[in-house]
């Protein structure tokens, strides 16, 4: 009975970097440097894709119970910019009311060549041995006659 509830346990998963309200409440726009956010926050998880004026740190916090779907109890988006002097020159916070869902389209993209059945992988080469000669090299006449 024990190890049956024990099953039942959900399972909570932190994933990313979620960043504590205290640290970063330690950062002063206008005065904090890039090194001191590094070391209040640690490496983020991303940056700007075209200049480093902005830094993300980026977490979630999911519950998982069973073997349903995780559930989402928490997410975060810190969004640390910068002035061209690396000095903080602003905080913005994102969570999970600031996030939109997106729809997965679930298409595929046609290959060229023939779709063959199970069977026809599994039995298609059958009788398409290249004969070896005592040396182990194939028939003179290139590969696979």
């Amino acid at each position: 009975m024990a190890s049956a509830m024990a099953g039942c346990a959900p399972i909570v998963d932190t994933r990313g970097n979620m960043v504590d309200n205290d640290r970063i409440e330690t950062l002063k726009i206008g005065q904090s440097s890039r090194e001191q956010v590094q070391q209040a926050l640690g490496s983020p998880s991303a940056t700007a894709l075209f200049d480093n004026e902005n830094w993300y740190y980026i977490g979630k916090r999911t519950e998982t119970l069973a073997f349903f779907a995780p559930e989402v109890l928490e997410q975060q988006v810190v969004i640390i910019s910068f002035d061209k002097d690396g000095i903080v020159s602003g905080i913005d916070r994102l969570d999970k009311e600031n996030g939109n869902q997106v729809q997965i389209v679930e298409r595929t993209t046609p290959t060229a060549g023939a779709e063959m059945t199970f069977l026809q992988q599994m039995f298609g080469n059958l009788g398409r041995f290249n004969a070896v000669d005592s040396r182990g090299a194939l028939p003179t006449g290139g590969i696979g006659r």
